[in-house]
């Protein structure tokens, strides 16, 4: 007798569901958030009750105009080695940019020098490193008319990546409005170099909004890659005041929304920054907006000031902040939530949990 498909859509609800909370229980007994950051500094460890109690300013006042004092939570040292000199020696000799020396990521040393778990990360910027759009935010440099992009850069990004042994790799780029296909040609390309090296290395698109352009998400989509992310960066309201004029909220919703029903199966992500005056109402909006478009992961972090020319800093959030976070994304049924200060959009914890994710993905269908 043939079961309804009510029934086997049950069933297979709940093997996946149990799937996903054994898989989160083998994340949980893997390598932390803390594990991943690897500083002597005593001021990283777990004190949670010490930063509670901490009464130094953490939001400035309507009006101030004083920078805030940097909290305990967000110094530490960065720390260098062989493998950060080796992968820093190797970008320069390829002409290879990345978005962790561009936008000056408080993680560098970590990823590039390996830590304690000796896994090697680079964030590969493509493209060039001149972006077409000004976000207030953002320190990587800009022009109308960028230098035309590598020609070659695909193919050097792809035996870099191969020479590194690596098995989770994030590409992202800089914003090319100049460019007709929005640089979405010279992305895909890079993929599939990549996956003709090496099909099982897993790999992440950051990539921009292309103004909305659905041929575009479309090309990116069918490169072959395994995650498709793009920031939403903040909240609805601030949107205007933070991001280009180019980049609106909407937009990037539409494209993150479209990216997951051209491929159902295709794991989508997205990014928070906090401290920028947004409310906690605001950032409730945002998560519940990222996940009614299909979004899987999201990532929440510390706006940091890179530079005295960009957007100052309203508030410092404190670790317990980011923990209600965490909880409440979690509680929307996102597939992963990574909510820490130091937290960026591509974290390694996070390419850990998603990579697990993959992998269990493809042994199923084996």
């Amino acid at each position: 007798m043939f079961r309804s498909k009510v029934w086997i859509n049950l069933e297979s609800q709940i093997r996946n569901k149990t799937h996903l909370e054994a898989l989160r229980e083998k994340v949980a007994s893997g390598p932390s958030l803390q594990d991943f950051i690897n500083d002597p500094n005593p001021v990283l460890q777990d004190n949670s009750e010490e930063w509670d109690s901490y009464d130094g300013k953490l939001k400035r006042d309507k009006g101030e105009d004083q920078r805030l004092r940097l909290p305990p939570w967000l110094k530490r040292e960065i720390p260098t080695g062989k493998n950060f000199s080796k992968i820093k020696e190797q970008l320069r000799k390829l002409n290879l940019h990345t978005v962790c020396e561009e936008a000056r990521c408080p993680n560098i040393g970590e990823c590039w020098g390996g830590g304690e778990h000796g896994t090697q990360t680079a964030t590969i910027m493509l493209l060039g490193d001149t972006c077409t759009r000004g976000c207030r935010f953002c320190s990587v440099k800009t022009s109308r008319a960028p230098s035309p992009p590598d020609v070659n850069e695909p193919v050097n990004t792809a035996k870099a990546i191969a020479s590194w042994g690596l098995d989770y790799i994030v590409l992202t780029s800089v914003d090319r409005d100049d460019l007709p296909d929005g640089g979405s040609n010279h992305f895909a390309e890079t993929v599939r170099e990549i996956k003709n090296r090496n099909k099982n290395i897993l790999v992440e698109c950051l990539v921009p909004d292309f103004r909305g352009d659905l041929d575009q998400v479309r090309t990116i989509v069918e490169s072959g890659l395994d995650v498709y992310a793009h920031n939403i960066e903040t909240v609805e309201k601030l949107t205007p005041f933070v991001r280009d004029r180019r980049a609106k909220y909407r937009q990037s919703l539409f494209t993150l929304e479209n990216a997951k029903k051209m491929n159902p199966d295709l794991i989508t992500k997205s990014s928070i920054m906090l401290g920028l005056g947004e409310t906690d109402e605001e950032v409730e909006t945002t998560m519940r907006d990222l996940k009614a478009v299909g979004v899987d992961c999201v990532t929440l972090g510390q706006y940091m000031q890179p530079t005295k020319r960009h957007l100052k800093v309203v508030e410092y959030v404190t670790p317990a902040k980011y923990k209600h976070w965490e909880t409440f994304g979690q509680e929307l049924g996102f597939l992963y939530v990574a909510s820490g200060p130091l937290v960026r959009s591509s974290y390694k914890a996070g390419e850990f949990f998603i990579a697990s994710i993959l992998k269990n993905r493809k042994s199923n269908t084996a």
